[in-house]
């Protein structure tokens, strides 16, 4: 990945008391290799914050989908 950032979809799902979080390619059919388990919604809040969106309407967004259970955010990945 090198110059404009790379988009992926952050997929979040309840899993044991925590979230389980996959990446998809930006046409949500490919998965990436790359698997977490966050304890909290608050973890999903800092990546978004530091790789989403920064808009409110996409802030907003992110906290809809955790508010009513939905699985799904978009990412802006960098090399970083």
């Amino acid at each position: 990945m090198t110059g404009s950032p790379y988009r992926v979809l952050m997929n979040f799902q309840p899993f044991r008391g925590s979230e389980r979080v996959s990446f998809l390619e930006r046409e949500c059919k490919t998965v990436l290799p790359r698997k977490l388990i966050f304890a909290t919604e608050e973890r999903i809040r800092v990546m978004h914050e530091k790789c989403g969106s920064q808009l409110l309407e996409d802030i907003q967004a992110l906290e809809h989908v955790l508010g009513v259970g939905l699985s799904g955010a978009w990412l802006n990945l960098t090399e970083e």
